[in-house]
């Protein structure tokens, strides 16, 4: 099914108090598609990556994954929610759980797995983002770098139909940056992972998107394929601000 829209969103306006941060915002992101969004700080990227799982609300379109409405609230919502995997900056882990604990929790709680197998698919998955020694420890124990890395296995373990990531790398030391980022590039190498990412890597975008959207004060400005964007942008606003990120 790669290739049909999962992620429909549609006319979505939102504010805050008087600020209009989303304006008319109009995306698809088909299934096993890469989609990275950047822009400016405060262009409204952020905002827009947690209205896909209602950690924001929306006062005006719609928000549909595979087809479905996101619901209000309630158990639909977070029936909805386990199958959008999020990733944010701050790792967001449990401090008094291990590693594995962690990985392990939703997996048990929201799918019913036993813990044994939870546990299988938790080391499987630790050992995929190259952390299966740490299993034990707490997430205390760990580098920034490492923590990240152990969020993306948590947000994998739910079988998600999609993966969200909100600036995973921006409160990372530039070292620690590259090894969340190679995890990343992995998962998007892989045909039917669905990922939208926020971020201010300029050289992930162009590696692993396969289309690059350019927000600018809470709009769309432009929507096009890596290559495209980064050698001929269509708008001023988004010369000027490739101009500014890419001098250095």
């Amino acid at each position: 099914m790669t290739g049909s829209p999962l992620v429909v969103i549609e006319h979505v306006d939102k504010w805050f108090g008087d600020l209009h941060v989303l304006q008319d915002i109009n995306l698809t992101v088909d299934r096993g598609e890469v989609v990275v969004i950047i822009g400016p700080s405060g262009s409204g990227k952020s905002t827009l990556c947690r209205t896909i799982n209602r950690l924001e609300p929306i006062q005006k379109g719609t928000i549909s994954i595979d087809g479905v409405p996101l619901p209000e609230e309630g158990k639909a919502l977070a029936k909805l929610r386990a199958d959008v995997g999020m990733v944010f900056q701050s790792f967001n882990l449990f401090a008094h759980k291990t590693i594995l604990d962690n990985v392990t929790l939703g997996p048990i709680k929201v799918r019913k797995k036993s813990k044994a197998e939870a546990e299988a698919i938790g080391m499987a998955l630790l050992e995929r983002v190259g952390i299966a020694e740490k299993a034990k420890r707490h997430p205390a124990e760990l580098s920034g770098g490492q923590q990240q890395r152990v969020a993306i296995a948590r947000a994998l373990a739910m079988g998600p139909k999609v993966l969200l990531f909100d600036e995973p790398t921006s409160a990372l030391d530039p070292e620690m940056i590259k090894e969340v980022l190679d995890v990343m590039l992995e998962l998007a190498s892989e045909e039917e992972t669905t990922m939208l990412v926020v971020t201010h890597e300029m050289g992930f975008a162009r590696r692993a998107a396969k289309r690059v959207v350019f927000m600018d004060e809470g709009r769309i400005v432009e929507v096009s394929t890596p290559q495209t964007f980064f050698t001929e942008p269509e708008s001023d606003r988004a010369r000027d601000f490739l101009s500014k990120v890419l001098a250095h």
